[in-house]
């Protein structure tokens, strides 16, 4: 039996090479391996022995050679291959051991793998007959059956070479990125990805399977989350508690309570301390808080838990931390709620959305312009207080979807209006939830007013000031309107839908 060794990463490289030895394997390998393994007192045959060629081209070429490639695509069962074989000298390898450069650490030409995809490529394409390894993660798997069996499955043969074909994929993906950096919509958009451990309960409803996948060679925020406690996560607990996570920490500093239930923010809140955050945050729309997500900014002290004890089921609860008092006592009083710690949000180059035979890509959301960018439009301009709501109905504003409209007074949204066809019913859907609490504080809205009724349903809520990206052909005649109700209207010259 025959392995032919040649890694980048020499994680344990040399303990499997004596273990392969041990078991009566003959070795070959190049470069750094070779001298790895021939330093540990281990007999190697270096590739050039072999090929009767010494590495050339500053490296470019080793392995690219009849008698390299030959052992790996030869299938001993056929003929005509032998025959080949026999003339011209080559013999079949049975194991190869290759892990590729890692191109996405330092990209240049001279990180663009040849010979090591070549011969992982080779090697997967006859896996019937070469076992390909391509990560020592593996080196267990093979060396416990042949150990036991005395050669390595045809079950673990196939999975070794998907797992080949997926990784030099990625490799062949990373290039393409590099080759087009800089490019806000390259030509060409190659994404491998894998799936993780979480296979979900279910995917959106529960006869549709679902499952996490990533992007191949990268991590998100995801990757660090740890569960405490409750039921095992769905589809539509990921989707979300993105959508809270990402709320939680885009209200500046103060202590922040999002609550979500299907990826719309019921209940928001700003305070100096936790509990009140979410006293505020649930009161916003207590009702249709239940079984919804609860975010916070802050690690979750024992007063907080205690309130949320107190409050309505929620399907997840996800925190930077938990005291072990606050921890105990969710799980105690709520068995299933999925406990989440996860670090800060992160965002990606590029964002996604699936339709028939392909895929929009877009930027990630994200707000360009701020208050100093903003126009006051009307002859009342908001008072501090009122700059305060505004700003913070304006960043909730970008999180509800189409078409939005957000009541914020003192730091807590007291009504939000979502996805309606039409304006002026997100409005008055908002002013219902706020039940007279917007008096005297602000409203967003995620695109302009069209026409006036807009504001006159913002004025019937009570608030004092109105922002809205502006842009309309009625601007002046909404503007007018305004003035005429006694409002303050800032433009932000920013529209924020969310689909």
């Amino acid at each position: 039996m025959r392995a032919l060794m040649s890694v980048y990463d020499k994680t344990g490289i040399v303990e499997f090479a004596r273990a392969l030895h041990e078991l009566g394997w003959d070795l070959v390998s190049s470069g750094g391996t070779a001298t790895a393994i021939a330093d540990a007192g281990i007999p190697v045959t270096d590739v050039a022995e072999l090929t009767g060629v010494p590495a050339i081209l500053d490296h470019r070429v080793v392995t690219l050679h009849p008698k390299v490639h030959g052992g790996l695509l030869a299938d001993p069962t056929n003929e005509a291959h032998r025959a080949d074989m026999a003339e011209y000298g080559i013999e079949p390898f049975d194991l190869v051991v290759s892990n590729l450069y890692p191109f996405h650490t330092n990209l240049s030409i001279e990180l663009i793998d040849i010979g090591g995809p070549a011969m992982v490529r080779a090697s997967a394409k006859n896996h019937a007959h070469v076992a390909i390894v391509t990560s020592p993660d593996q080196y267990d798997t093979v060396l416990g059956e042949l150990r036991e069996h005395g050669s390595i499955s045809d079950a673990t043969r196939r999975q070794f070479a998907l797992d080949a074909f997926a990784r030099t994929a990625a490799y062949d993906a990373a290039i393409v990125e590099w080759l087009q950096a800089g490019e806000a919509l390259p030509q060409h958009l190659v994404i491998p990805l894998a799936r993780t451990d979480e296979v979900l309960r279910y995917g959106e409803n529960p006869h549709q399977q679902g499952a996490r996948y990533r992007a191949v060679g990268t991590s998100s925020w995801w990757d660090g989350v740890v569960q405490h406690g409750g039921l095992a996560l769905s589809y539509l607990n990921l989707y979300d508690t993105e959508a809270a996570w990402k709320l939680a920490h885009d209200l500046g500093d103060r202590a922040v309570c999002a609550i979500i239930k299907h990826a719309n923010p019921c209940g928001v809140a700003v305070a100096d301390d936790l509990v009140t955050a979410y006293q505020r945050a649930l009161a916003g729309d207590e009702r249709s808080a239940f079984g919804g997500i609860v975010a916070f900014n802050r690690p979750i002290d024992d007063a907080t838990a205690a309130a949320m004890a107190r409050g309505p089921q929620a399907d997840v609860v996800i925190a930077p931390g938990y005291s072990a008092a606050a921890l105990d006592a969710l799980r105690a009083k709520r068995k299933n709620t999925r406990l989440l710690e996860a670090p800060r949000p992160t965002s990606d180059a590029r964002e996604f959305r699936q339709i028939s035979g392909g895929f929009l890509v877009q930027d990630p959301a994200h707000f360009a312009a701020g208050r100093d960018d903003w126009k006051v439009a009307t002859k009342v301009a908001p008072t501090a207080d009122q700059w305060a709501d505004a700003e913070l109905a304006w960043r909730i504003c970008g999180h509800v979807k189409s078409n939005a409209i957000v009541l914020v007074k003192d730091g807590q949204a007291v009504g939000i209006g979502a996805g309606q066809q039409n304006r002026v019913e997100s409005g008055e859907i908002a002013a219902k939830k706020a039940d007279g609490r917007a008096v005297g504080g602000a409203c967003a809205s995620d695109a302009f007013y069209p026409f006036p009724d807009g504001v006159e349903a913002a004025a019937a809520a009570g608030v004092a000031v109105v922002l809205q990206p502006g842009g309309a052909m009625r601007d002046d005649e909404v503007t007018a309107r305004a003035d005429e109700l006694g409002l303050a209207m800032v433009l932000t010259g920013e529209r924020h839908f969310l689909h």
